[in-house]
């Protein structure tokens, strides 16, 4: 299945404007994912969202509360942050460029590829991505995706160009508040020398595809064995996707339930009046 482009636009430097799209550069189902399951009726575990005394509540009645004191909130209608999200802008302006090495590894976030829109926009596009890679240099700029303004580096990345969004600065915690313990004693010279050694011996290429997930490993060939097991337990859910009919079947279940309480309790009251 061909990738899906999260932005369409043109990235823009100075007065020239290439026809771009941006892909996600990380696959979110590569690894393995469960489901809860109810074991004695081998039916999925649902979360319904509920308020306490009053039960499960519509989806249209919830709305979205910023805490300004303990248990007090300021509450803010759907439409009113529909008004101030930012449109998607058709634009990625490269506005700066700094030195590669330049920017702290702390601040990146998450990697896109960028790839030219069409054929007639390759060569500006290569342009780019040369010029970026002979002067040793990332452009800078910020871009609009889903209603938010991410601040990211652009970068020569093999054949295409690479984006990587980049935490704004007040979204980082200062280190030193967790280094703030450790003394700033020299070393032991000969430890030094020993542990310097040992880096060397063991210094090569980075190589990605050296370094597995182990344990996503062992899972898989865990899953594989007990789907070819013939004992392992099975269950077949006949739960409805939506969900929605479970929940009004429980509900109309506790509002009935709820009446025959009531219905009893006035029984008894009108009983005891009565003698």
């Amino acid at each position: 299945m061909a990738p899906r482009a999260l932005w369409k636009g043109q990235l823009r430097l100075s007065l020239v404007s290439i026809p771009v799209e941006i892909f996600s550069a990380s696959k979110t189902g590569a690894r393995v994912s469960f489901r809860q399951i109810h074991k004695p009726s081998g039916k999925r575990i649902r979360y319904e969202k509920s308020v306490p005394g009053i039960g499960p509540i519509k989806s249209d009645d919830i709305v979205k509360g910023y805490e300004v004191d303990d248990d007090e909130y300021i509450l803010l209608d759907p439409d009113e942050i529909d008004a101030i999200k930012l449109e998607t802008k058709k634009t990625f302006e490269l506005v700066q460029f700094v030195d590669a090495c330049e920017i702290p590894p702390l601040y990146f976030d998450k990697p896109y590829y960028i790839s030219a829109s069409d054929d007639l926009a390759q060569d500006a596009y290569r342009v780019v991505r040369d010029a970026l890679r002979q002067a040793g240099k990332v452009g800078l700029g910020q871009v609009t995706m889903r209603g938010k303004e991410y601040l990211a580096a652009v970068k020569p990345c093999g054949d295409g160009l690479l984006m990587e969004t980049l935490h704004y600065e007040d979204e980082l915690r200062e280190a030193d508040e967790i280094f703030t313990d450790i003394e700033d004693d020299k070393v032991d010279e000969d430890l030094l020398e020993v542990a310097t050694s040992l880096i060397d011996r063991k210094s090569a290429p980075f190589d990605a595809a050296a370094y597995h997930d182990k344990y996503a490993e062992a899972m898989q060939t865990l899953l594989d064995a007990k789907i070819k097991n013939k004992k392992t337990p099975r269950v077949r859910t006949d739960d409805d996707d939506t969900g929605g009919d479970s929940n009004v079947v429980d509900l109309m279940s506790a509002l009935k339930q709820s009446l025959k309480d009531a219905d009893g309790k006035k029984k008894k009251a009108s009983g005891k009046k009565a003698s």
